[in-house]
């Protein structure tokens, strides 16, 4: 319990020291708020006082970092194979559907009577 009313008050510490605008500030001036985050502020926007979100700076990856450090184009190549049998027997299968309305009525209900 102390713990915790520890780290709640070292929480609202924190959000004092930071600026805190409501909703409608943050619409009108968000290029001034943006540019104050760019230098290293961040901002609070709080709805009826109450804080409800954080503007901070994005943390960028190095530069020359890898997003995918593993992945090597390529490297499936000729691992993988496909004939172009199952391919065509695909197209087939879905033409006889599309040409013969098979299985119509169990998709798409009985056809309307005139």
């Amino acid at each position: 319990m102390r713990l915790s009313r520890l780290a709640d008050s070292l929480m609202w510490t924190k959000l004092a020291n930071m600026k805190q605008v409501n909703v409608h500030q943050a619409k009108s001036q968000l290029s001034q708020l943006l540019a104050e985050v760019e230098a290293g502020e961040e901002v609070i926007i709080a709805r009826a006082g109450k804080p409800v979100a954080k503007l901070s700076l994005v943390e960028l990856e190095a530069k020359g970092a890898k997003r995918w450090p593993n992945r090597k184009p390529g490297r499936l190549k000729g691992k993988i194979f496909f004939s172009d049998e199952d391919w065509w027997k695909a197209d087939a299968e879905i033409e006889q559907m599309m040409i013969h309305g098979e299985n119509d009525e169990e998709l798409f209900g009985p056809p309307p009577s005139k």
